[in-house]
């Protein structure tokens, strides 16, 4: 090998490590980004719980998913010596980094619609099984190809499934099964009187609106950044994603008639739509997918909260990420053909089979962990803790302190 072929080389992988790494640092700030939008919605006595589940749930899901998870995705191991993983300027490392932080967005995502009055620990040692067994059995199959269930799709529909940054992998898997969490510990206290619905307001809008923007921005190393190569990176990508977000804005402020919750969670359901077809859509196609996905979480969450009494979803992590999120697999099928102005490769009927799946896989281990949790140890608080708040229950101090 020629002096300039080995300089270029070592300037491509040290670049292609830098550029997974940026990545990796912008989806770890979105996490705080989970925990301001947890902390603005939630009531005060439950605002220092939010913050205390994200960072604990990062670095349970850190942990699992080094030793176990990547293993059971990809097939890939950390058990060499230092020297053999500093390889190619330690790009495997910094790409388990990247993996690692979409993990940990699954109990990110669940904490928001269990929160104010489930158990912390149950709920830390469920996030581990899952995050270490039943969300990487899921991105394995998907994204490495595990089990012959890509290569199924494309002889039967001409295509695999495509999801380019995770709208079913990471946001449907992780909305499915917080729903069956939501599902399993039951409605607030107080939250029904005489059968009529008692809203819960928001308890800090200025930190909701914080978390909203802090997701908002880390989301395009999100979807950029799954190129995981500088060769791979596409402009398409960040458009798109800029006018998925915009779409689902105007949707969500039009159809929850200017509230600031809906207005601060329409961008994020935009977002959750496109990471699938980022790659593939026309950016027309991808304002479609984002206001169609503001509408879906606005409609859907009032609903649910107004008629579905056994279904407390306090942030409305299911109809954000689950709905939204399998509605982004569906997308990438219509707005990613050629017809419809993207780059095509892709299969309706793959995206709805994919879709699907990821539910199914979602729902089965989140209700098979959930229901094990609940007989050995219980998922919810007593009576007394929860009106006391998580606050002061598990954590002995409140978010705003007395003098």
């Amino acid at each position: 090998m020629s002096p300039t072929n080995s300089a270029v080389e070592i300037l491509v992988s040290s670049s292609n490590t830098l550029f997974i790494l940026l990545g990796a640092v912008m989806v770890f700030a979105m996490h705080a980004g989970f925990a301001f939008l947890e902390v603005g919605t939630v009531r005060h006595k439950n605002q220092v719980n939010a913050l205390v589940k994200i960072m604990t749930d990062f670095a349970i899901s850190a942990l699992v998913y080094f030793f176990v998870g990547y293993q059971i995705a990809y097939g890939i191991t950390f058990f060499d010596s230092a020297a053999v993983l500093s390889q190619n300027n330690g790009y495997s490392l910094v790409k388990f980094f990247f993996l690692m932080t979409f993990a940990a967005a699954i109990p990110a995502i669940i904490s928001g619609g269990v929160a104010e009055r489930a158990k912390f620990y149950p709920m830390l040692v469920s996030s581990a099984i899952i995050v270490g067994v039943a969300y990487p059995f899921f991105e394995g199959i998907v994204w490495n190809g595990n089990y012959g269930f890509q290569d199924l799709l494309e002889t039967h529909f001409g295509a695999p499934f495509h999801d380019f940054a995770g709208s079913v992998v990471v946001h449907a898997f992780g909305g499915w099964v917080a729903l069956t969490a939501i599902v399993l510990l039951g409605t607030r206290r107080g939250r029904f009187k005489q059968g009529k619905l008692v809203a819960f307001a928001p308890s800090n809008i200025p930190f909701l609106a914080l978390g909203a923007w802090i997701l908002c921005i880390g989301w395009f190393g999100f979807n950029v950044m799954s190129a995981q190569t500088l060769e791979g990176i596409s402009g398409l990508v960040a458009v798109n994603s800029l006018m998925a977000m915009v779409g689902g804005i105007i949707t969500a402020m039009i159809f929850g008639k200017n509230d600031p919750g809906f207005i601060h969670n329409g961008p994020l359901a935009g977002l959750v739509a496109i990471c699938a077809g980022s790659d593939i859509m026309h950016p027309i196609g991808a304002l479609a997918t984002g206001a169609f996905a503001g509408a879906i979480f606005t409609l859907l969450f009032t609903y649910v909260q107004q008629n579905l009494k056994n279904t407390d979803d306090v942030l409305g992590v299911w109809p954000l990420h689950g709905v939204c999120g399998a509605w982004g697999g569906i997308a990438a099928g219509i707005f990613g053909s050629e017809s419809f102005g993207g780059l095509g490769g892709v299969s309706f009927l793959s995206q709805l089979v994919g879709s699907i799946a990821g539910i199914a896989v979602a729902t089965i281990s989140g209700f098979t962990v959930y229901s094990a949790i609940k007989v050995i140890s219980g998922l919810r608080l007593n009576e007394e803790d929860e009106f006391n708040g998580a606050d002061l229950s598990i954590h002995k101090i409140g978010s705003i302190g007395k003098e």
